[in-house]
């Protein structure tokens, strides 16, 4: 249970962990991944649950049963090390790329594809 929205952790697998994000594509738990143990963390993943469904909707006889739509396979990711805060992580600019710069919110939210230090973030316009 976390104090507030910023600092999650919970048990993944057994092993209580920080929460990094949740509900995670396949690609973007590959990027998240590859980052994260490059500095130093370990990664856990585990399948989002299914969320709660609704009763079923009665239909009338002879009329085709509705299909349920296909859940997409998502991830929830955290650390083991459950103080582990990507917001603080991000900002205090305490995690590096493989390139050797230093993570850019862009870069995190992968909307540049390499990260550029040069300039923070609060003098881009």
């Amino acid at each position: 249970m976390a104090l507030n929205k910023n600092h999650e952790f919970e048990d993944l697998d057994g092993v209580k962990c920080g929460i990094v994000e949740r509900n995670v594509t396949p690609q973007r738990l590959a990027f998240i991944k590859e980052l994260l143990e490059y500095n130093g963390f370990t990664v856990v993943a585990i399948p989002t649950p299914p969320p709660k469904a609704a009763p079923a909707a009665k239909t009338e006889e002879g009329a085709a049963p509705v299909p349920e739509p296909a859940i997409p396979t998502t991830f929830t990711v955290g650390v083991t090390d459950y103080t582990f805060n990507p917001v603080n992580a991000i900002f205090g600019r305490l995690l590096k790329a493989p390139h050797g710069h230093i993570v850019t919110l862009a870069y995190w939210q992968q909307q540049d594809a390499a990260p550029n230090d040069a300039v923070p973030y609060f003098e881009k316009k």
